[in-house]
């Protein structure tokens, strides 16, 4: 029983670390995270915009599978952990194979490695040290650091560049495993959600993506805020000024626009949306007596404001209403839009004693208004909205994992794709039937094989070039040229 679990275990533990398990895994996570961005997603999307988009059948099925907040949903979050774990196996089934080829380089070949490798390249020589020598000066013309290496009866030259570039694969892996961690960690501890604001309008509450609502440790202030327009008159952006209040005082300060957001306590606030809130800012009229005794008097009102017009006589912004419909001498409002406004104002007089109070519609509702009866005339000059500012929030912990991810690829892609590990070998060979000696070269990339080809002829006609100007000096000049490498080449070993 117990092997046969320990069977069990061994292949479970095989199959995750799997290249091919973890690669059908990557495209399901790829495909499920297009979804995510195909699929209109909660609470980016308004829920007026979803409505529009789907009908209510198919929505309540989005939302039950979790196809309305993929990043957020439990099962994407699983897989993630499940992708994490296969690329942890995988690293750690085929690492300390990686470390030792890193750790431990092959630097001299044996006969059968020679006779195997590709390419390769034989050299005539007049002896073994000027060959040694030749080679040496050609892999320093080419930017290289040879390694004398020396055996028993056997002399080589073995020389790399980039040996970092092997360990390429697992920087991937770190970073999708970052990236992942993230995501992941954004997904349990972060949140999203909304706050909408009046023009001097304070609040530290916001609205979840599931209805609920979370309370900050501080509060955002919206001092300002406004749309910028093209000539033609088509919005360019919107813009807020916003103060983060904490303690009763102000701690910070910023214009936020589209992709600039205000970050604090590591929650960000974007700027979303722009409009009138259906909210009077402020009224101006001109009042003028009805029996013409008196001069016009020019007022301006925010609703619910009073304002004298003469010792006996007031005014009172009472309400706005942005839609106005009348139904059974009743005014009421038919929506929030801006399409038929109309504002109500209650002049109160003072006539024997006792306050009579007159209701004045602007414009003259008929039926309704006292605006003929009211001892003053009044005409409004201009009228100002006020106005909300949108702004997403987000609280998202794992960021700073993923970007780190993220840059962590791109070094470890640039060493896939453009840091090539490069191997020379060199070894001087002594044909035992004719007694005459070559200079075998043979060398290796890890990828690129069509420009590591070019390399290595590269070493091979330089090595052939250093040769023909050895042969051409004195022998005294060769002997001394030859000690002098010899000699620096065994400081440096």
């Amino acid at each position: 029983m117990a092997v046969e679990s320990l069977g069990i275990a061994r292949k479970t533990w095989q199959t995750i670390a799997s290249i091919k398990t973890g690669v059908v895994l990557l495209i399901l996570v790829v495909i499920l995270a297009a979804a995510g961005t195909i699929v209109l997603q909660r609470p980016v999307t308004e829920p007026d915009e979803m409505q529009a988009a789907y009908s209510p059948h198919v929505l309540r099925i989005l939302d039950a599978v979790g196809l309305t907040d993929v990043f957020h949903s439990w099962w994407f979050l699983g897989l993630l952990l499940l992708v994490s774990a296969c690329i942890i196996a995988a690293s750690v089934e085929r690492f300390p194979n990686s470390w030792r080829y890193f750790s431990r380089p092959y630097k001299y070949p044996d006969e059968s490695f020679r006779r195997a490798s590709h390419p390769q390249k034989s050299i005539p020589i007049a002896d073994e040290e000027s060959g040694l020598v030749a080679a040496q000066r050609a892999l320093h013309a080419m930017g290289f650091k040879p390694e004398r290496i020396v055996r028993e009866d056997h002399f080589g030259i073995f020389a790399e560049r980039h040996r970092i570039s092997e360990l390429a694969v697992y920087i991937v892996h770190a970073s999708l495993l970052l990236i992942f961690f993230g995501t992941i960690v954004d997904g349990f501890w972060g949140w999203r959600g909304t706050l909408n604001l009046n023009e001097g309008q304070t609040s530290n509450l916001i609205e979840l993506r599931d209805g609920s609502t979370r309370k900050l440790p501080f509060a955002i202030r919206c001092d300002s805020a406004g749309q910028d327009n093209y000539k033609d008159g088509t919005p360019k952006k919107w813009w807020s000024e916003l103060a983060v209040v904490a303690d009763g005082r102000d701690v910070k300060n910023k214009e936020i626009v589209v992709n600039d957001p205000l970050l604090y306590n590591g929650v960000r606030f974007y700027q979303s949306s722009y409009g009138p809130n259906g909210k009077v800012d402020k009224l101006s009229l001109v009042a003028v007596p009805s029996n013409g005794s008196g001069a016009k008097e020019e007022i301006g009102l925010a609703v619910n404001d009073t304002v004298a017009l003469d010792s006996d006589t007031t005014v009172r912004f009472a309400e706005f209403i942005p839609d106005y419909a009348v139904r059974d001498g009743q005014v009421y409002r038919k929506s929030n839009e801006l399409e038929n406004p109309a504002a109500h104002l209650v002049v109160t007089s003072k006539s024997a004693g006792k306050d009579k109070d007159y209701d004045v519609w602007l414009p003259a509702i008929d039926g309704v208004a006292d605006n003929s009866k009211a001892p003053y005339m009044l005409q409004a000059t201009d009228l100002k909205m006020g106005h909300f500012t949108g702004l997403q929030v987000s609280h998202e912990p794992g960021q700073w994992g993923v970007w780190g991810g993220v840059v962590l690829m791109g070094i470890g892609l640039a060493f896939v794709f453009y840091v090539i590990h490069m191997r020379f070998w060199i070894v001087p060979v002594c044909d035992p039937k004719t007694g005459k000696s070559s200079l075998w070269i043979g060398g290796s990339a890890n990828r690129n094989r069509d420009a590591f080809e070019q390399c290595f002829n590269e070493l091979v006609t330089t090595a052939e070039v250093e040769l023909k100007n050895i042969s051409k000096t004195s022998p005294n000049e060769r002997v001394a040229s030859v000690a002098e490498q010899r000699t620096g080449s065994l400081e440096a070993f």
